[in-house]
């Protein structure tokens, strides 16, 4: 493989998009130039940047720190961004993640990312008003950085590993906080981990979904089962008539919302069997993931799971 180019520090920016674009790494937004004192930089901190962590599907390049951090310097990460992005792509390598089919296959799923714990706000993260949106560095280079991982190091080049036949516009980056509402379990806690665990969640997802509450939204059946009807409908036009293996289900439920379905009552458990009885969503209850994050208002996104086949990991933060 040709070595990457690092660039002096005074580099001219046409010259160096244009090197970087001739090598393959643009996901066609501009790139911060890697330099010596900009990879440093993105490398404080980090013990064994040429350790292998694995090699990622479908061109099998070797994942490292120091691949990770030339990738969030160009998706133009502040430092201290190694870790979650190594993790997250870690995460990834998990069997039943399949990143081998979310990457290379003919439909719309791109890698996202959940981040929990004290290290969304460390980052400068964003869990409130348009948080899947523009306006925030730290998700939006963030998610970015793991796309150009995807791409760069797991080989996911349109045409070459990445054989969508439309994609979609969370390809170049799709990466947000869970809130910290407190309103019901985080994820992490759910899955075993401390209440103040720095950790990732990866998932295979295929788009988005807004979804309302009925009326408005004064109980909680009223908020619930239109996200029950977007379960449903979702999985039905993905599947082209074949029968498909039950898989989990995950959808954004703003603060507001979740406030006033635990005002009537409502734990994580009543919610997940509500959702579960409504017919064949998920494998199971536990396998319903409501994450409670976003600002004001009253509008759920579901996160529909890539109907290929992919099952979401959750993992600690690594110290590289």
């Amino acid at each position: 493989m040709e070595a990457l180019p690092v660039f002096p520090e005074t580099v001219a920016w046409e010259e160096a998009q244009s090197a970087l674009e001739e090598q393959g790494l643009s996901d066609g937004l501009p790139l911060v130039p890697p330099t010596e004192a900009r990879l440093a930089a993105m490398l404080a901190g980090v013990d064994a940047p040429e350790k292998s962590h694995g090699q990622m599907p479908p061109l099998f390049g070797d994942l490292t720190a120091a691949a990770v951090a030339y990738n969030c310097v160009l998706a133009g990460c502040a430092p201290g961004a190694v870790a979650l992005v190594l993790t997250v792509a870690k995460a990834c390598l998990q069997a039943h993640f399949n990143l081998l089919g979310v990457l290379t296959t003919t439909g719309t799923p791109t890698v996202v990312s959940i981040v929990h714990g004290p290290l969304a706000e460390n980052l400068g993260m964003n869990a409130g008003t348009n948080l899947l949106g523009p306006g925030n560095r730290a998700n939006a280079t963030l998610g970015r950085a793991i796309a150009l991982v995807t791409r760069n190091v797991a080989g996911a080049r349109a045409g070459i590993g990445d054989m969508a036949t439309m994609g979609q516009p969370g390809k170049y980056g799709f990466c947000f906080p869970e809130g910290v509402d407190g309103t019901f379990p985080s994820l992490p806690v759910r899955r075993g981990f401390a209440t103040d665990a720095n950790a990732v969640t990866v998932l295979g997802v295929s788009g988005t979904v807004e979804v309302l509450p009925l009326g408005g939204g004064e109980t909680p059946e009223s908020i619930l089962d239109p996200i029950a009807d977007a379960m449903a409908t979702t999985r039905e036009v993905a599947s082209a008539g074949r029968l498909r293996d039950l898989g989990e289900q995950f959808f954004l439920l703003p603060p507001e919302l979740a406030r006033q379905i635990a005002k009537k009552g409502w734990d994580l458990a009543r919610i997940r069997s509500h959702l579960a009885a409504k017919g064949d969503l998920a494998r199971g209850a536990e396998d319903i993931h409501p994450i409670v994050t976003g600002g004001p208002g009253v509008k759920m996104t579901h996160l529909p799971i890539w109907a290929g086949g992919s099952q979401s990991v959750t993992r600690a933060v690594l110290n590289p």
